[in-house]
């Protein structure tokens, strides 16, 4: 399942579960790069409900 077929409020549950793992593994790359995938895609649903899209 990609971030694409999440709700909303899934990927703010993601986004919290995404930075809970960051800061358990704080040096990590691949955990950082996966955080920032998810908030961009939550960023980008946001816009895209605040447009009415």
């Amino acid at each position: 399942m990609t971030e694409q077929d999440l709700t909303t409020d899934a990927l703010k549950e993601k986004v919290v579960e995404s930075f809970m793992a960051i800061i358990g593994a704080p040096d990590d790359l691949a955990t950082a790069r996966a955080a920032d995938d998810v908030v961009r895609a939550l960023d980008a649903r946001l816009i895209a409900e605040a447009a009415g899209v």
